[in-house]
């Protein structure tokens, strides 16, 4: 029993000892917890009782319960704090999981049972969660090829296998490109135009790095405000470069090869489903359902843009060339001259608000505007294990009564992955409370300084803690439908509404106040904050479409015929790009959100999304931004049902009626 993985945690409120787990715990604890679900699936296809909701469905959703939280434990450390070791075994992981879950799938005596109680269970005995249980399971079958016969379900198994790996691999590739490259300056004039707080940060890098002078990286923290502030126009290049060669490089981690495996197993599984693309695969369970609904989604809202775009892409090259000397801007100009562009014309530079988001009272100032709205507290508890130093963790309480853990870990550092993200470590059922995760990359404290945040990282912060709400508010009965199991294009509702609150002077008295002297952040900075919110909209709405695009080409019909990654990105995205390519970078190569993430066919919903959460703020902004009775219903039909029902019912629900494209096209300035 020396194996931690292989029992029930005896810890406070069953959180993971993190201490006692190692990297070589996992494959045993994984193939006897699988040993251990399989004879439980095949005790459900063996009792003799005619098939019900109770003895087939309930019986599946309980089993297999600590497979799904030792591969959460191994996933999510992957992602946060991993080594060579624990990439050797999440990679003899991968395949392992992924037979597991086929053989599920592809039980033909299991289904059987599913697809009778499918078919005869009496509807209206059952609650509107279980019916959507049923339906989703049932679907689930047919849909990862329970009518396939048994030379087609090998072949699925080992499309299943190999795309798992490649998706793994992908990620490792980033990652080791990202931790590669640094820029180090001996320079101290090269430094020009960059703020102290970065600068110190630097240095505080290179005394890590033992190297002399000041040390830059393509970690976000790092990266973002020197190509924002610096005025050395060959480093902002250089570092340009670096960053977007990610993944395509003349070296081990290229990545080209892996896309091109990756899109055509995903199509060859797609046509081996009976569907025409990945991506009529993946549309089929979303709220946009087909691939013309999505395109002409993108079009609508890039014929909008585009002209605003143009204006504005007008405007900044003016100003480049008239103030900065810069007569053709190129992809590396785009963030600083916009920067300067800004602090001109809205006389707003962003070092000016960073005193007034120092990290802690932003966090604490967040967590009392969630009380105002969903009446929960939560207190940091110091006896919790972690798997880093760093790493905080909170009891959640509502009225009372426990309701969840939250970790956060908000710097980055070496074994880590870049961007953010919410995750979960042990989900939400009956009698079941959830463990929910926030992973972020922010400027760290230095040794003079605490952590000040840009407002990028602000709303960062706000929206990765409507992803936590979405899973620690979550109150159904079955974890297969609870917190973040909604529809992908649903997901990021929960999150997206959050940022709202950073742009509302009410909340901002909360959160938004001096590192030193506690001054709430004076309300002509809150003007020029709501003014920046339209600034460029155009521009940067026309990028996250393109990436839309750019996703939607890899996965339609059409996705086999690529043979080049760097020429199709090129024919995809420059009509929607004003700056001139540049033939050492591709983008597609550090994709991660649809080559390793969940995002395939998919990206599209982060702007679906912004429809429904502009639609959904415009209740709180008639209302009140912390009207009990909006905010209550908010809670009651969102965040807490999961994916219990469809969405546009629990939108509709608490709306009143269909989400209205022009609210977002209004709050962007687009109208």
């Amino acid at each position: 029993m020396s194996n931690p993985l292989l029992i029930e945690f005896r810890t406070s409120f069953e959180s993971a000892p993190f201490s006692n787990i190692k990297p070589e715990h996992f494959i045993p604890a994984i193939k006897k917890t699988i040993s251990i679900a399989l004879n439980e699936i095949d005790a459900i296809t063996k009792q003799e009782e005619i098939p019900s909701f109770k003895n087939s469905l309930e019986s599946l959703e309980y089993c297999g319960k600590l497979i799904g939280r030792n591969s959460s434990l191994l996933f999510n450390l992957n992602s946060a704090e991993t080594s060579h070791d624990l990439q050797k075994i999440t990679q003899e992981a991968a395949p392992l999981l992924t037979q597991f879950q086929n053989d599920i799938r592809l039980n033909h005596s299991l289904f059987e049972r599913i697809k009778y109680v499918y078919e005869n269970e009496d509807k209206s005995l059952l609650t509107a969660e279980q019916i959507t249980l049923l339906q989703k399971e049932y679907k689930g079958f047919i849909r990862n090829g329970a009518l396939l016969n048994i030379d087609k379900k090998n072949k699925l198994r080992e499309l299943d296998t190999q795309l798992a790996q490649l998706s793994l691999t992908f990620g490792e590739h980033v990652l080791k490109d990202t931790q590669a490259y640094f820029l180090q300056i001996e320079n101290e004039g090269d430094l020009k135009g960059l703020p102290d707080a970065v600068i110190e940060m630097a240095k505080t890098i290179a005394s890590e790095k033992k190297i002399k002078g000041w040390v830059f990286t393509l970690d976000h923290p790092s990266y973002v405000p020197f190509m924002t502030y610096t005025e050395n126009r060959e480093l902002r290049k250089e570092m340009s470069i670096a960053f977007g060669k990610r993944g395509f490089q003349n070296n081990d981690q290229n990545n080209t090869i892996i896309i091109l495996k990756i899109i055509k197993l995903r199509q060859e599984r797609a046509q081996l489903l009976g569907y025409q693309s990945h991506a009529e695969f993946v549309l089929e369970e979303r709220m946009a359902q087909s691939v013309e609904n999505v395109k002409d989604f993108l079009d609508k809202l890039s014929l909008k843009a585009h002209p605003a775009a143009q204006k504005e892409w007008n405007i900044m090259s003016d100003f480049a060339s008239k103030h900065l000397n810069i007569n053709s801007l190129k992809k590396w100009d785009t963030a600083f001259v916009a920067e300067k562009l800004k602090q001109a014309t809205l006389d707003l530079n962003e070092q000016e608000l960073k005193p007034y988001f120092p990290l802690q009272k932003v966090l604490n100032g967040l967590f009392k505007i969630v009380q105002k709205l969903y009446g929960i507290t939560l207190h940091k508890n110091l006896d919790i294990d972690t798997y880093h130093d760093e790493v905080e963790v909170y009891e959640v309480h509502k009225e009372g009564k426990f309701y969840a853990l939250l970790y956060t870990d908000f710097f980055p550092r070496s074994g880590k992955q870049s961007g953010a993200w919410m995750t979960s470590y042990r989900s939400q059922k009956i009698n079941q409370r959830p463990h929910i995760s926030i992973v972020c990359n922010f400027s760290r404290p230095s040794k003079k300084q605490t952590s000040l945040l840009t407002f990028q990282e602000v709303t960062t912060l706000f929206h990765e803690f409507g992803h936590a709400l979405h899973g620690m508010l979550a109150n159904t009965t079955y974890s297969g439908l609870s917190g973040t199991s909604v529809y992908w294009d649903f997901v990021e509702l929960p999150s997206q509404i959050m940022e709202n609150w950073c742009y509302q002077p009410e909340a901002l008295a909360i959160f938004a106040k001096h590192f030193e002297t506690d001054e709430i952040i004076p309300s002509s900075f809150i003007e020029k904050i709501k003014k920046a919110a339209h600034f460029q909209q155009g521009l940067q709405t026309l990028r996250q479409l393109s990436f839309g695009y750019l996703d939607l080409s890899y996965h339609n019909k059409d996705a086999s015929k690529i043979k080049d990654v760097k020429e199709h990105e090129k024919n995809q995205i420059n009509s929607l790009q004003f700056t001139k390519d540049t033939s050492e970078n591709c983008m597609s190569t550090a994709f991660s959100h649809i080559f390793q993430g969940g995002y395939a066919a998919g990206y599209y919903s982060y702007k679906w999304a912004e429809v429904l959460d502009a639609d959904a703020f415009e209740l709180f902004l008639e209302k009140g931004i912390f009207d009990k009775k909006t905010s209550h219903s908010f809670l009651e039909n969102i965040l807490s049902k999961g994916g219990t029902e469809h969405p546009m019912k629990l939108y509709k629900r608490f709306r009143g009626k269909k989400p209205e494209p022009n609210a977002l096209l209004r709050r962007a300035g687009l109208t």
